[in-house]
This record gives structure tokens, sequence and C-alpha cells, in this order.
């Protein structure tokens, strides 16, 4: 799985899915419900597109840092 390219907005609250079970495996929808995943809350800076990792291996989570190459 590739990034999802998003367009964010400055100082909104986002909550990044970690677990990969949400309906469109980025953001979170509660279906990590019952396991040990929980959701990450994250802000942007400034208000643009990023890339989203689907693949949950960034280590810039919750920013694809092209983990799903490797």
């Amino acid at each position: 799985m590739g990034p999802v390219k998003v367009a964010l907005n400055e100082g909104e609250k986002y909550v990044f899915c970690t677990c990969g079970k949400s309906k469109d495996s980025i953001f979170c929808d509660g279906a990590h419900k019952g396991c040990d995943f929980k959701p990450q809350v994250f802000t942007v800076e400034q208000s643009k597109d990023y890339h989203l990792c689907s693949c949950k291996e960034s280590s810039n989570l919750p920013f694809c840092d092209g983990s799903h190459s490797k």
C-alpha cells in the first residue's frame, strides 16, 4: 500500500488510524476497539496536501517516509 494524499488544514486536530482496521485505513473510525492499538492525534502547521502512511511502517507516522517501497 502506498501513501494517501489528503488536504489537511493548519491547526485542525486529526486522528490517524494506527491499527489499519478503519474503513479508509488513514483516519480512525473506532475500528481498533478491542485491540492494543491506539489512534494518533496530530495537527499540521501549514494547510496543504500531505501524504499519509497507509502501510503503518513509516518512522514518521502519520506521514509517509517511503517505507512501503522497501
